[in-house]
């Protein structure tokens, strides 16, 4: 496709004004520079009037950044433009995108002084001037000048055309026709452009550009709907941080086009595979994390846990994703384990990792899967690989179960524990409270009590088995009674719980070398007996 829509990247100046997000000048260097290899037209350095370090970001952009044209922003002062000309000064490629209010609302906060007039009528007349002015001071500084109407969306129709004519006429190359404050709906803000276009002689002869604000959840939409009514500029933010709500998102829009290039009919000329890599460098920088859902860019955009979901997507990707997680440089594996997900995307992951379930153990391993996803958001490989080698059936007979177990730490209070312990052999079960020196040492004391087995604890180790928050936690527990020494694993994301099935693990084993140690003596007797 001929037709190429402009990106217009202002996440270093309209981006960082989201509060809290303020970069630093190496910082916004290094993102210039990831932005020129993205394929970004136009990159907003700054504000250079308001402050010097913007000045300077702004200078030290020109001087390392290549490839992109490198836009200083400026009010319809001459203060102001000439800040924002000397900063671009010796660039090989610049613009001065100069703006003015030109809502009612606006001009009543802004231009409330009578030196701009007394009626809105004049007022407005001495707008129109400032923007001539601005943009006639810009063109001596550079070719490429870009004029704002602030708050376009709520600018008079007749106003907002007479500015437009009048910022041309003066040299205006590019027009920006702003939802400043994200007040449009679609349908809106394409008229917008259509009642533009329509009052100028040759509308062809300069680019409409769009800035949408997300107040409303609709810039990426406004700004599709701005490009169907002619605009061939999009101005947007990585991620679509910005003020308030934020800005129309690159990485939507860019890949809104590309996908939907057959209702749209225009291309860009953005690298698709470097988004995600972009993303994840302007979350460091702004300090801003993206949410996992967010569109294109997000760790779930192209993760799928329903069992429905993930079926369809073995099967043919085209079934849930409408594009490729590669091209907008995502990981392609993004089948996600938990507890909605199916026997279709475990086997398959399991499959991936090479391990080889025999038909008949499918059925357990899978139910040992649902369990575990029950206690767990998410399953991790390590989870796999520790769900498979688990054994079915414990080798260790099973002489105690615990049945119950709670433990407590208070201010003050010395940590205390109950256990409630089923033996097997008898059919009983036994109770007991304990005290310890934390909730660990409380819980063992209390399942001694409830054993009442002479042995000692040897050691005792934990560690994360996995990833995440709720990762499982894994502890070896090692208990002697004389000269032997017995062993107990357990794994639970509930770190008690694990210490306290570890324990009892642990118990069994010495309980089970006891058992076989009557085993054996009965046999033992019985031979001497036999030759007595």
């Amino acid at each position: 496709m001929n037709d190429q829509v402009t990106i217009f990247d202002t996440t270093l100046r309209d981006g960082e004004q989201a509060p809290g997000a303020s970069m630093t000048i190496p910082e916004k260097v290094r993102l210039a520079g990831q932005l020129a290899d993205l394929g970004v037209d136009v990159i907003e350095a700054g504000f250079p009037i308001s402050s010097p370090a913007q000045r300077k970001a702004v200078r030290r952009i020109i001087d390392e950044t290549s490839g992109s044209t490198v836009c200083a922003l400026s009010r319809t002062r001459e203060d102001d433009v000439r800040a924002a000309g000397e900063a671009l000064e010796g660039g090989d490629d610049t613009r001065i995108h100069t703006f003015v209010a030109t809502s009612d609302v606006h001009i009543g906060a802004k231009f409330d002084d009578d030196r701009f007039g007394a009626t809105l009528a004049e007022k407005r007349e001495a707008i129109v001037q400032m923007a001539r002015d601005a943009v006639q001071q810009a063109r001596t500084y550079t070719d490429d000048v870009e004029f704002s109407a602030e708050d376009a969306g709520r600018t008079d129709r007749g106003f907002l055309r007479e500015i437009v004519r009048a910022a041309i006429e003066a040299g205006a190359t590019t027009v920006n026709i702003p939802d400043t404050t994200g007040y449009c709906t679609p349908d809106e803000y394409a008229a917008l452009f259509e009642t533009v276009r329509e009052s100028l002689d040759n509308p062809g002869g300069v680019t409409f550009s769009t800035h949408c604000h997300d107040d409303l959840g609709l810039a990426t939409a406004n700004s599709l709907a701005g490009v169907r009514a002619g605009a061939r500029q999009i101005e947007c933010t990585i991620n679509g941080i910005g003020e308030r709500a934020g800005n129309a998102a690159l990485e939507e829009v860019v890949m809104a086009l590309d996908v939907r290039a057959d209702a749209l009919g225009v291309s860009t000329g953005i690298n698709t595979e470097l988004l995600t890599e972009t993303s994840q460098m302007v979350s460091v920088c702004s300090g801003f994390p993206v949410q996992p859902n967010k569109a294109i860019v997000g760790k779930n955009a192209f993760s799928h846990e329903a069992g429905i979901h993930q079926h369809g997507v073995l099967k043919e990707r085209e079934t849930y994703e409408i594009m490729r997680a590669e091209d907008v440089g995502q990981d392609v594996e993004q089948i996600r384990l938990g507890r909605h997900s199916g026997r279709h995307g475990l086997f398959d992951r399991l499959d991936k990792l090479g391990i080889d379930v025999p038909e008949g153990q499918k059925e357990a391993v899978y139910q040992k899967f649902t369990e575990l996803a029950d206690q767990k958001k998410e399953i991790f490989e390590a989870d796999l690989h520790r769900l498979v080698k688990t054994p079915d059936v414990h080798t260790v007979t099973t002489h105690y179960e615990l049945d119950r177990m709670k433990a407590s730490v208070e201010t003050e209070q010395e940590p205390a524990a109950f256990a409630r312990v089923r033996h097997r052999r008898d059919g009983l079960t036994r109770s007991a409270h304990a005290t310890g020196d934390g909730p660990v040492d409380a819980l063992y004391r209390a399942i001694d009590h409830a054993v009442d087995e002479a042995h000692s604890l040897i050691d005792f180790t934990i560690h994360a088995e996995s990833e995440g928050a709720d990762a499982l936690g894994e502890v070896s527990v090692v208990i002697s009674n004389g000269a032997n020494h017995f062993s107990g694993e357990a794994v639970s994301p509930d770190v008690l719980r694990a210490s306290a099935e570890a324990y009892i693990d642990a118990l069994n084993h010495m309980a089970a070398f006891h058992a076989d140690e009557e085993s054996r003596q009965f046999v033992s007797d019985g031979i001497m007996e036999a030759f007595g």
